[in-house]
């Protein structure tokens, strides 16, 4: 996929709606070869997916070993809209806490004074973090009006040759 048509996706007005949530769903190999997927906060900086973690997760050895992931970002309603990107990680190792892990847990339902109180218990705790930065490389949204899976678009098109064909058949009965 080129990067126009990745930035096709992604600008479109959906797109930056589910880029503007709170969490995703991120999934990478772990050390051990096997899949993992974990829901985990995010930014999104116009050009890159911005996640941060603590120094000692279990996911940073993995990501330095085979850095590409696949993101999920979706509503709870039906039909659900879902943005799927897989892409590249970088690994920035910060001092301090990184003003994206700030930004990404501000639309959380708290309370002024829960949001101090958050801050300051995450200041406290975490003495650096590592913002995991991924690049896209491929991007697709699917809404269920104008996009669909894959697998159901296939499904659809069979179902429509399907008919044609009964149709044709009919008709050619009928003649």
């Amino acid at each position: 996929m080129t990067r126009s048509e990745i930035s096709e996706v992604l600008d479109r007005p959906l797109s930056r709606e589910l880029l503007h949530r709170d969490l995703c769903r991120m999934a990478y190999v772990a050390k051990d070869g096997t899949p993992r997927a974990i829901p985990i906060a995010f930014t999104w900086n116009g050009e890159q997916v911005v996640v941060c973690t603590s120094t000692n997760a279990p996911k940073l050895p993995a990501l330095k070993a085979n850095p590409v992931v696949a993101l999920t970002i979706d509503t709870e309603v039906h039909p659900p809209a879902i943005l799927l990107i897989r892409g590249t990680v970088e690994l920035d190792v910060v001092d301090g806490i990184p003003d994206e892990y700030l930004q990404m847990n501000g639309s959380y339902g708290m309370t002024a004074q829960q949001r101090v109180e958050w801050e300051r218990e995450v200041r406290d705790l975490y003495d650096g973090m590592v913002r995991v930065v991924v690049t896209p490389t491929w991007a697709k949204l699917i809404d269920f009006d104008t996009t669909l899976p894959s697998a159901v678009q296939e499904l659809v098109e069979r179902r429509s040759a399907r008919q044609e064909a009964v149709q044709h058949a009919g008709a050619e009965l009928q003649a």
